[in-house]
């Protein structure tokens, strides 16, 4: 008979509290790799590309934490093992990435006609994805493990609250330190200081997050867990002979599983193109540039910033509605649909103080996004003793959709016009279909 302990909501709050920091580092790599990689000389139609990077890493990293950590049970913990080197790998990494610019290119590189900061940053970026992933998906999971399924709504929601909590610092950073006196501009080539001091900073919020987490969370220990979801303890993974790969896991997936991942497509794919092509939208929508070097394009590279912090406030304020709804799907619908609204509205905008209310609608899809398929599938997963390893798989379902989106975004560009703004009305469309999938999912 399982036992289904309730946690109270400080309890909840300290389960995920380390996200905000881990957030504070996705945020500053979303808002700035592609301002950072246009100022080292990438060409607009070769973004899309950079991005392949990020969720090509979470789709090989996060099975395999889960997969590991559902077997893993020390003196630390199961998951917060993992949690805990992913966040000090990523502070080494963000150290390290905003200063590729400022690479001194040897007489070697250039005979070989080779960006020795490209290449620099391309291999900070890689590294800094892992870790980011290593650290995020323990907090998934330690929900699935800790929280029952009629806490799960609200666990998730928080966990969503505080990500974009986590957000809004991330992509206010470069615009505050601006303001309080260090360059928004650099040498032709070379990252600005704001960016780099935001990097730094997010750094050293990121682990004393993670810390806090880490110290005030003691996890189930196998007993318990056994207990908690009703299962024997003998037949949980790293009891059990059997270690079942990943195709085998799939193949017995609960059908929650696929269509909550074909909703998952549209939108990461919706919002790849977002991350993708904000700077370069709204440089040409409201500081009539293209010009990476110029100095509007940089200041339109610190609004990206304040629109999505206003995003992140969106995504806050919706993410305390949504366990107002008494139907999980009819959050899910209504929250891509308004979502939608959002992106078309930023290819008509020409103003950057309209471009708030785009992307506060923009935020209700974003809070649904992080907080709505985990309640879906770990109800679904209930009992299983591969819950990290499922979690860990439908990653890819996030993953996948960016990776599509990223290596098809030069061709889909060209379809548009070559035209930054018009990618917005293409990620509103993925959004309509993504909320017509809500349809599909059986609970």
């Amino acid at each position: 008979m399982a036992i289904k302990k309730q946690l109270s909501f400080g309890e909840i709050f300290n389960l995920n509290f380390g996200f905000f920091g881990v957030q504070i580092a996705y945020a500053l790599q979303s808002a700035n790799i592609s301002r950072i990689f246009a100022t080292l000389g990438a060409d607009p139609h070769q973004l899309s590309f950079f991005w392949i990077l990020p969720p090509l890493m979470g789709m090989i990293v996060q099975p395999l934490i889960g997969k590991w950590s559902d077997r893993t049970w020390c003196r630390l913990g199961r998951r917060k093992p993992y949690l805990l080197v992913g966040a000090i790998i990523a502070v080494l990494v963000m150290m390290m990435l905003p200063n590729a610019g400022s690479l001194n290119l040897s007489k070697a590189w250039l005979f070989l006609g080779l960006n020795a900061a490209m290449w620099f940053g391309l291999f900070s970026l890689i590294f800094l994805d892992t870790s980011i992933n290593i650290a995020m998906q323990p907090f998934k999971m330690m929900v699935g493990d800790m929280v029952s399924e009629e806490q799960k709504t609200l666990a998730y929601s928080t966990q969503s609250f505080l990500c974009n909590a986590g957000s809004l610092f991330g992509y206010l950073f470069p615009i505050f330190f601006t303001w309080i006196g260090l360059a928004n501009t650099a040498p032709e080539g070379v990252v600005p200081d704001s960016v780099i001091w935001s990097f730094y900073i997010g750094a050293a919020i990121l682990i004393l997050c993670v810390l806090f987490t880490f110290f005030k969370v003691k996890e189930l220990n196998p007993q318990e867990y056994a207990e908690f979801h009703g299962i024997d303890v003998n037949a949980q993974p790293e009891k059990s002979a059997s270690n079942p790969g990943f195709i085998k896991l799939l193949a017995k997936a609960p059908k929650t599983f696929w269509t909550v991942g074909l909703v998952q497509f549209f939108c990461w794919a919706a919002f790849l193109y977002m991350w993708t092509y904000t700077n370069g939208a709204i440089a040409r929508n409201v500081w009539g540039t293209t010009d990476a070097a110029s100095a509007d394009y940089q200041a339109a590279g610190n609004w990206v910033g304040v629109i999505f912090a206003v995003q992140a406030i969106g995504s806050m304020l919706w993410a305390l509605v949504l366990p107002r709804f008494k139907n999980v799907k009819v959050a899910y619908t209504v929250s891509l649909l308004i979502g939608a609204v959002g992106f078309a509205s930023v290819f008509f905008v020409t103003n950057q103080y309209v471009l708030f209310g785009s992307f506060l609608l923009i935020g209700a899809a974003w809070a649904a996004m992080l907080a709505l398929p985990f309640t879906l599938l770990t109800n679904a997963l209930e009992g299983s003793p591969y819950m990290g390893s499922y979690l860990g798989l439908f990653n890819c379902t996030i993953c996948l959709p960016q990776i599509v989106a990223a290596a098809t975004g030069g061709l889909v560009i060209g379809l548009v016009g070559s035209s930054q703004p018009a990618m917005f009305l293409v990620a509103a469309g993925f959004l309509v279909l993504g909320s017509v999938c809500v349809r599909l999912i059986k609970k």
